[in-house]
Protein backbone atom coordinates (compact mmCIF):
# COMPACT_ATOMS: atom_id res chain seq x y z
CA UNK A 1 0.00 0.00 0.00
CA UNK A 2 1.50 3.44 -0.73
CA UNK A 3 1.18 6.33 0.70
CA UNK A 4 0.98 9.36 -0.35
CA UNK A 5 3.77 12.10 0.90
CA UNK A 6 1.13 14.94 1.59
CA UNK A 7 -1.51 12.53 3.05
CA UNK A 8 -1.07 14.98 6.29
CA UNK A 9 -1.52 17.98 4.37
CA UNK A 10 -4.44 17.02 2.02
CA UNK A 11 -6.56 15.50 5.05
CA UNK A 12 -6.23 19.17 6.92
CA UNK A 13 -7.49 20.79 3.48
CA UNK A 14 -11.35 21.18 2.68
CA UNK A 15 -13.22 23.55 -0.18
CA UNK A 16 -15.32 25.93 0.97
CA UNK A 17 -17.33 29.10 -0.61
CA UNK A 18 -15.29 31.48 -1.61
CA UNK A 19 -15.13 34.63 0.35
CA UNK A 20 -15.15 38.09 -0.73
CA UNK A 21 -13.26 40.48 1.20
CA UNK A 22 -15.63 43.73 1.67
CA UNK A 23 -15.95 46.30 4.18
CA UNK A 24 -19.31 47.95 5.54
CA UNK A 25 -20.93 48.22 8.43
CA UNK A 26 -22.86 45.49 10.30
CA UNK A 27 -25.70 45.74 13.03
CA UNK A 28 -25.72 42.42 14.82
CA UNK A 29 -29.46 42.49 17.06
CA UNK A 30 -30.69 39.77 19.33
CA UNK A 31 -33.11 40.01 21.86
CA UNK A 32 -31.69 42.83 24.58
CA UNK A 33 -28.18 43.01 22.54
CA UNK A 34 -28.02 45.10 19.68
CA UNK A 35 -23.89 45.87 18.32
CA UNK A 36 -22.37 47.45 14.96
CA UNK A 37 -19.53 46.06 13.93
CA UNK A 38 -17.22 45.77 10.44
CA UNK A 39 -17.95 43.17 7.97
CA UNK A 40 -14.46 41.51 7.08
CA UNK A 41 -15.72 39.15 4.57
CA UNK A 42 -18.81 37.41 2.91
CA UNK A 43 -19.84 33.96 0.61
CA UNK A 44 -22.66 32.43 -0.89
CA UNK A 45 -23.55 30.62 2.83
CA UNK A 46 -22.53 32.95 5.51
CA UNK A 47 -20.19 35.98 6.06
CA UNK A 48 -17.38 36.93 9.11
CA UNK A 49 -17.27 40.34 11.14
CA UNK A 50 -14.69 41.87 13.83
CA UNK A 51 -16.00 40.44 17.07
CA UNK A 52 -17.51 43.39 18.91
CA UNK A 53 -16.19 44.62 22.48
CA UNK A 54 -18.74 42.88 24.87
CA UNK A 55 -20.67 40.91 22.21
CA UNK A 56 -22.07 37.75 24.71
CA UNK A 57 -23.17 35.09 22.48
CA UNK A 58 -22.81 31.34 21.94
CA UNK A 59 -22.43 28.96 19.01
CA UNK A 60 -25.50 28.02 17.15
CA UNK A 61 -27.88 31.36 18.16
CA UNK A 62 -29.58 33.23 15.74
CA UNK A 63 -29.10 36.77 14.80
CA UNK A 64 -30.53 39.21 13.05
CA UNK A 65 -27.69 41.08 10.35
CA UNK A 66 -28.33 44.28 8.57
CA UNK A 67 -25.57 45.54 6.30
CA UNK A 68 -25.82 48.84 3.84
CA UNK A 69 -23.26 48.57 0.63
CA UNK A 70 -23.04 52.01 -0.78
CA UNK A 71 -25.84 54.07 -1.09
CA UNK A 72 -28.48 51.36 -2.49
CA UNK A 73 -28.68 48.33 -1.17
CA UNK A 74 -29.15 47.31 2.21
CA UNK A 75 -29.58 43.38 2.93
CA UNK A 76 -31.27 42.19 6.10
CA UNK A 77 -31.01 38.34 6.97
CA UNK A 78 -30.91 35.78 9.79
CA UNK A 79 -27.90 34.13 10.54
CA UNK A 80 -26.48 31.60 13.33
CA UNK A 81 -22.94 31.96 14.93
CA UNK A 82 -21.10 29.18 13.33
CA UNK A 83 -18.04 30.19 14.71
CA UNK A 84 -16.11 32.37 17.70
CA UNK A 85 -12.65 33.66 18.02
CA UNK A 86 -11.12 36.43 19.94
CA UNK A 87 -11.38 38.99 17.33
CA UNK A 88 -13.79 37.74 14.55
CA UNK A 89 -17.69 35.97 14.63
CA UNK A 90 -18.13 33.64 11.93
CA UNK A 91 -22.39 33.64 10.72
CA UNK A 92 -23.74 30.92 8.70
CA UNK A 93 -27.10 32.14 7.06
CA UNK A 94 -30.35 31.12 8.60
CA UNK A 95 -33.20 32.94 6.39
CA UNK A 96 -32.32 34.69 3.29
CA UNK A 97 -35.71 37.23 2.74
CA UNK A 98 -36.97 35.95 -1.00
CA UNK A 99 -36.33 40.18 -1.91
CA UNK A 100 -32.59 39.64 -0.61
CA UNK A 101 -31.53 36.98 -2.53
CA UNK A 102 -31.18 38.16 -5.61
CA UNK A 103 -29.34 41.64 -4.29
CA UNK A 104 -26.64 38.79 -2.30
CA UNK A 105 -26.10 37.41 -5.20
CA UNK A 106 -25.52 40.11 -7.32
CA UNK A 107 -23.05 41.38 -4.58
CA UNK A 108 -20.91 38.50 -4.94
CA UNK A 109 -21.16 38.04 -8.66
CA UNK A 110 -18.47 35.49 -9.56
CA UNK A 111 -18.06 34.77 -5.65
CA UNK A 112 -21.16 32.92 -5.41
CA UNK A 113 -20.13 30.11 -7.73
CA UNK A 114 -16.64 29.68 -6.71
CA UNK A 115 -15.03 26.92 -4.44
CA UNK A 116 -11.89 27.57 -2.44
CA UNK A 117 -9.43 25.72 -0.52
CA UNK A 118 -8.91 26.18 3.26
CA UNK A 119 -7.24 24.15 5.97
CA UNK A 120 -8.35 23.80 9.64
Amino acid sequence: MAIEKNATRVEHEHLRPARMRIETTVLMSRVDQSHPTELVDISATGLLVRRPLGWKGELGEPWVLDMIFGNDLHIHLEATVARISDHHLGYAYSRIPEDKQVPLWNLLGGYADILEHWRN
